[in-house]
């Protein structure tokens, strides 16, 4: 188990006086222990700090729901569940198939639990806010602004991928009052969301050290993961979304829906947002603290290994879990045990219910490292003298596993607790939310959008002459859609089965175009909308309801 989570037990003065559910207002604290107290304690600060990192260890946020449920049905993944006879709407394979059940509880409690860590978030930022800790020539001033680096950051992080999944949302960035009078709001436009996102990360990068400084590592809030955050939330700005409404000055797709259209800024203000966010990436690549790992191999072997890249520090922010804990990488999403064996345990561990498509395998060049660190075409059973053996599959154009998340690479403190368990073990396999390469092809992006092709094409050639692939030059290309299409390329080869695949093709206007091959083949992928479609954004009236 990380660091981190040795802290995540919150002490009596977060049971109460951290809490936002209206059940619980009225009730007081057995430490009584005011927020005045505990914001004027660097430990105690701490510790309401910690309770907002908890808040990403759960199913409904950063195990399941974020980097499983809503990001991991493209062209080259999805998850079984196809067939007329096999939509599952009423469980994971529903949601993963743009086809979730109105009422599903799972889609209500990621709303909840995202909304009751910004809440935590919220508590931690306006009590350090009022902290008389930060006054000029405290000696606690820097480590609690540090603190607020932190929450400022996590709320961000929340909120855009709320953004990212559902459209406009509540935006409630303050906490709940004991009278429960902003607990019901209406839904904000989310680019005013964004922008002051844009300006709390900009506040947040001043406070928070690099990852290997102050004790800081890549399982907290650090300046990079900040400065990659903001550039992330400015790419997402400026590209496509499906809006409750048209926009004036902004930019339709052709022949988009009239009710919920599907824009983009104008040229001006995408300009200004691709400025952003190369600024931002640019301190992140100048500073020298996050690189390339040379072996992509090694950075996948480390995350099995639940082992922290010190020497690279390619991540720049994994949400931390813990054997036995938490932890969904390597169980839905990775190699597949099939059924009971001596060596892994009763209950097998390894459902493997994500895929990668045969089409994609082959899209591969057999010099490029990432392919078979990619696919597994073959599960692991229990052999005839209690060995395990690697099983091919047969004819499964879309039943090939995922073998970044490897139970042979797994530490012995997992295998030996699945061993001893008949039920489900968690990994404790970190969820990466960004990696370097996220940085480089980010960067390209942005820089292609500024006509700044060379250094675009550069940037593009990292992750590509890592993976062992020959670079591109400036003549491969015609014109900026052809980089920006190879740049999409080169992104899900990099990061197949991470989530980041779907965000892509929404953003860039491509989701129509590369899934109409996909839909020919099988009617029942067809694609609907994304899952901000309003017909969901009306399940116990999400449209109103932070609902934590």
């Amino acid at each position: 188990m990380k660091n981190i989570l040795k802290s995540f037990a919150i002490v009596g003065i977060s049971a109460v006086v951290f809490t936002s559910c209206s059940d619980f207002l009225d009730q007081t604290s057995p430490s009584e222990m005011t927020g005045e107290a505990v914001f004027n304690s660097t430990t105690y600060t701490q510790q309401a700090l910690n309770k907002v990192y908890a808040g990403l260890t759960k199913d409904e946020t950063y195990v399941q729901s974020i980097p499983i449920h809503f990001g991991m049905n493209s062209d080259i993944e999805l998850v079984d569940g196809l067939g007329a006879t096999n939509s599952n709407s009423n469980n994971e394979r529903g949601i993963c198939n743009y086809n979730p059940q109105l009422g599903w509880s799972k889609l209500n409690n990621n709303w909840k639990g995202m909304y009751e860590a910004i809440e935590n978030a919220n508590i931690v930022i306006e009590g350090i806010t009022g902290s008389a800790l930060i006054a000029e020539g405290n000696t606690s001033r820097n480590k609690m602004l540090m603190f607020k680096g932190e929450a400022l950051t996590l709320r961000a992080m929340l909120y855009l991928d709320l953004i990212r999944t559902y459209g406009d949302v509540p935006m409630k960035f303050e906490t709940t009052n004991t009278d429960g009078s902003n607990i019901y709001l209406g839904k904000t436009d989310r680019d005013i969301i964004m922008d002051r996102l844009i300006t709390d990360l900009e506040e947040a990068i001043e406070y928070l050290p690099w990852a290997g400084t102050s004790g800081y590592t890549t399982e907290k809030m650090t300046k990079g993961f900040a400065h990659g955050l903001l550039a992330r939330i400015a790419m997402t700005y400026a590209g496509y979304s499906i809006r409750e409404s048209s926009k004036s000055s902004y930019e339709n797709m052709p022949n988009c829906d009239a009710t919920y259209p599907t824009q983009r800024p104008g040229t001006e203000k995408r300009n200004e947002l691709y400025t952003l966010a190369v600024k931002h990436l640019d301190a992140i690549i100048a500073s020298g603290y996050h690189k390339l790992n040379p072996s992509y191999e090694n950075e996948w072997y480390l995350l099995n290994q639940l082992t922290l890249d010190q020497t690279y520090q390619e991540n720049l922010y994994e949400v931390a879990h813990g054997v036995s804990f938490s932890g969904e990488m390597g169980y839905t999403i990775g190699i597949r045990i099939n059924g009971k064996t001596t060596y892994y345990g009763a209950k097998g561990n390894s459902s493997g219910k994500v895929k990668v498509t045969a089409p994609f395998f082959w899209s591969f060049d057999k010099n490029d490292q990432r392919r078979d660190l990619t696919f597994a075409n073959f599960d692991i059973r229990e052999g005839d003298n209690g060995n395990t053996v690697e099983t091919m599959q047969g004819n499964a154009p879309f039943g090939i596993y995922l073998a970044k998340w490897d139970p042979r690479k797994m530490t012995d403190k997992w295998l030996n607790a699945a061993r001893a368990s008949a039920d489900k073990v968690a990994t404790g396999i970190n969820n990466v939310i960004m990696r370097y390469a996220d940085v480089l092809l980010l960067y390209a992006e942005a820089l292609n959008a500024l006509d700044r092709t060379p250094e675009a094409i550069t940037e593009l050639n990292r992750t590509r002459t890592r993976s062992g692939e020959n670079p591109f030059y400036a003549s491969d290309f015609v014109s900026s859609d052809e980089i920006l299409d190879a740049i999409l390329e080169e992104r899900q080869k990099e990061f197949v089965g991470e989530g980041k695949r779907w965000f892509d093709l929404v953003r860039c206007n491509r989701w129509q175009e590369v899934m109409e091959p996909i839909n020919g083949m099988n009617d029942e992928r067809k694609v609907l909308f994304p899952i901000h479609r309003d017909h969901i954004n009306q399940n116990l009236n999400l449209k109103q309801n932070p609902g934590y």
